[in-house]
Formats: C-alpha cells, structure tokens, sequence
C-alpha cells in the first residue's frame, strides 16, 4: 500500500488582508470543509422524516446548511477578501444549469400551474439553490487536498454508520431509526416501510427516503472508501476504511437494488484500470469472498441479487417503466424545448416515472437535459484532467473515485428520479464541486491553484 506524504503546495501562503503572509491552514477559522462536513452528518445521520416544525420537507437541518452555504457563496461574491479570483469551469456549467432552470420555471407560470404545481416548483428551485450551493462551496472553497480528504472522510464514515443502521435493521426486521429522535425537530412526511422482494429478506431504507435512495447514496460514497483503505496515511486507517468499503457494500446489498448493484459495477469499470494489479487481486479475492459468505449465510438473498436483472421482457421494473413512454412523449411533443415548468411533474398529481431524464424532459425541455447532462459531464472532464495532472498515485486515484461519482450519477438517473431524493442529490451536488476542487487544485497556474475563500469568521 502507498502511503501519502503531505504536499508542499497544501501549505502555500496566502496574503490576508494587510498581515504578512500566512500559513493556507487556518484551524482557528470555520472554513468550507468543517461546514460542508457538517452538513453531511445532519443529511445523513438524521432521519430524512425529521425536519424543523412549521417547515416543508427543504427543513431537514441538513438542507438548511446547505441553503446556508448558497447564501455565503452569493455573498462571498460581493466581499473583495473572499471573492475567488481564479477560473473554475464548474461555475460556468452551473450558470448554465441555474439559468434553464429558471427559463423553464418562469415558462411554467406563463403556461398557468394549478396551486399544486406552483408549489411544487418553488420548492424545486429553492432545493436546486442548496444543490448549487454546495456544488460552488466545494468547488472553489475548500482549499486543500488534506481538507478534500477530511470531507471525503466524513461522508465514508457516515456512510459506514448508514450501512451499519440499515444492516440493523435487515438482520432484525425493525425500524431502529424511530429512536433516533432530535429535540426541537418534528417527524413528517412518508417513513419507508419493509418491503419483501423474492427470497432475499426486507430491503431497508435506513435514515434515508427510499431503498433505491440508500443503495445510490451508499454507492457514491465506496470508491472513496476503497481509497482510503489503499492510500490512508496509517495502517490502522486503511484498515478502519476497508472495514468501511466492506460496511458500505453489504449496505447496498442489503437494499436489494438494482440500482445499487449498477452503480457498484460502473465504479469497479473506472476504478480498475487505475488500479495496480495487486490491487485488483486483493479487490477480486475480497469480494469473492464475501459473496461466499453472504450465500451461505443468506442464500436467499444472494440468489435474488443474480437475478435482478433477469428477462427484462417480462420483468415488472422494467415493464412498467416502459409503458409509461408513450405518456411521456405525449407531455414532450407539447413542450419540447422548455418544458412544463421546473418542478411541475407532481408525483401525486400525476404518475411516478422512475427515471431523472425523462422528469428533466418533461418539465425542462431537451435544454434542461442537455444542461443536466453537461452538469455532470463537466465534473468527469474536469477530474480526468486532473488525473492527468496528478504527479502522485493517491491523487490520480482520488481523482478517477470522482470520475466514478459522475459516471453513477448520469447512469442511475435512468433508473430512479434521483434528484427528487435530497440525500442522494446534495452528495452527488458534493461529489460534483469536489470534481471542481482537484482540478483547481492540480492547475499549473498558482493564481488558480490557490484561490479559494480563505476564511468564513474573523
């Protein structure tokens, strides 16, 4: 295994204000990171139903931090001492996003929305201000590979302790999120039951909306665990990361997802080239062995994740996704270019699609698919340049987790309304602005490299 040095360029000086310069690392302060790796505790430990009382479901805490880091970055850009000088692409693919969103938001008022829909797409664009926020809060304000790697850090470990509830709950068929209670917060909204599917047990949902939810989340965060169980400074850290990779993959198939093992898949496609060949050994031997033990302790189960994917002709999940096409395509030939509106498609006023691209094509038109599509896009672009860049293995590395994120993020949106699950976006929203992080940070051009909002108090 590798085991990293720290970089000299993670402790360049910086001018502040008037003062001489000063070391980058500033612990006195509550920078990027330490908010961003907040608001990842409170979206994942808390239970999704707990919001503050009077609010819609925007009230989660964790949304409420990351509605929080919007308004910082919007007003960092007014401050001469925080606003970021240097070039950063996502900015420009997220201008782009936020701009067909509101071009079809305002479309939809000029249509006439009933009071249903109105609603539905306000809370729309004040969710994708959280989601933009925490894409341009990562993007241009962590400052650092160690604090990069403290934020990853953060959500592997709460992704462990994720896994570790919804494991819980498979093994003893019981809700254990009904005791973790928060005081000042209320329960609300829908609580995801347990829901056989064939031979393999209840799927689980754990602190989050839905399984497929759990499974998404869940998958986002493992190639960061596999990295730090191969790059981690110590050798009880690599071990405590793989305890975590392994956590986190018995969580998503105790989700009994297809989803999920999708995700898996297409992680394992970009990380294995990256990977030396004993990596790929150790990978291949572990999780045969796995597998092994979950047939004979749960052979139910592992016969019901073989055949997820058999006869798609006369398999229900894809079935009936299929027969929604021609409704589809009947709302699109109304509106192609714009759509309905952002946010119009109300689950219960019209029917569930079980796909994030035929939901943007409705209410956003071919351009709001095209825009997602670049979104997500840019942030592969942006992490495989970096990767290019890198001059050590646990940074090429870290970069081609990233490229993973992405991958699984354009991929799964096919296979559930993904940006209706607030967890799953706001990481998949963290995951992207990382992808803006590593290539500011690999930037040959030290007024780009080192440009971020050094300090949020002081």
């Amino acid at each position: 295994m590798t085991v990293v040095a720290a970089r000299a360029a993670d402790r360049e000086p910086s001018l502040v204000s008037d003062q001489p310069s000063v070391a980058r690392h500033r612990p006195i302060y509550i920078d990027s990171a330490a908010l961003l790796s907040f608001m990842i505790i409170l979206i994942s430990l808390i239970p999704a139903r707990l919001i503050v009382p009077g609010m819609t479901d925007l009230g989660r805490p964790g949304l409420i931090v990351g509605f929080l880091l919007f308004c910082w970055w919007v007003l960092a850009r007014f401050s001469p001492q925080l606003t970021v000088a240097g070039r950063q692409p996502v900015r420009w693919a997220v201008l782009v996003f936020l701009v067909t969103l509101l071009v079809s938001y305002a479309s939809g008022f000029l249509r006439g929305l009933t009071s249903m829909e109105a609603n539905a797409a306000d809370r729309t664009m004040l969710f994708f201000c959280i989601f933009v926020g925490v894409v341009l809060t990562c993007a241009d304000g962590v400052p650092d590979w160690h604090r990069l790697r403290v934020v990853a850090g953060v959500l592997v470990g709460c992704a462990a302790i994720v896994s570790g509830i919804a494991l819980v709950q498979y093994v003893f068929n019981d809700d254990v999120t009904k005791y973790l209670t928060v005081p000042g917060l209320q329960a609300k909204g829908w609580t995801p039951g347990f829901e056989l599917r064939g031979s393999g047990g209840t799927r689980v949902a754990a602190t989050m909306t839905h399984y497929i939810e759990l499974a998404a989340y869940l998958a986002l965060a493992l190639p960061f665990a596999i990295h730090f169980a191969c790059f981690s400074d110590r050798r009880r850290q690599r071990r405590w990361a793989a305890l975590a990779a392994v956590l986190i993959a018995i969580g998503v198939a105790a989700t009994i997802s297809r989803t999920g093992i999708l995700a898996v898949g297409l992680m394992l496609v970009v990380l294995v080239p990256v990977w030396r060949w004993r990596q790929r050994y150790n990978v291949l031997v572990l999780a045969g062995g796995l597998f092994a033990v979950l047939a004979a302790a749960k052979p139910g189960l592992a016969r019901t994740l073989v055949h997820l994917f058999d006869a798609p002709s006369s398999n229900p999940a894809f079935t009936v996704r299929a027969a929604r096409y021609p409704l589809v395509f009947k709302y699109v030939a109304q509106r192609p270019i714009l759509g309905r509106g952002t946010g119009t498609w109300v689950a219960p006023q019209y029917e569930i699609l079980d796909n994030q691209w035929l939901d943007t094509l409705i209410t956003n038109g071919v351009v709001g698919v095209i825009a997602l599509a670049g979104l997500q896009i840019t942030g592969v672009v942006l992490a495989w340049i970096a990767l290019r860049r890198s001059r050590t293995e646990a940074d090429r590395h870290l970069c081609a987790a990233l490229i993973s994120t992405q991958v699984i993020g354009l991929a799964v949106a096919g296979t559930f309304d993904s940006l209706s699950f607030m967890t799953y976006a706001t990481i998949l929203a963290l995951t992207l602005g990382m992808c803006g992080t590593v290539w500011r940070l690999t930037h040959p051009a030290r007024a780009v490299r080192t440009a971020t909002t050094s300090r949020f108090l002081g």
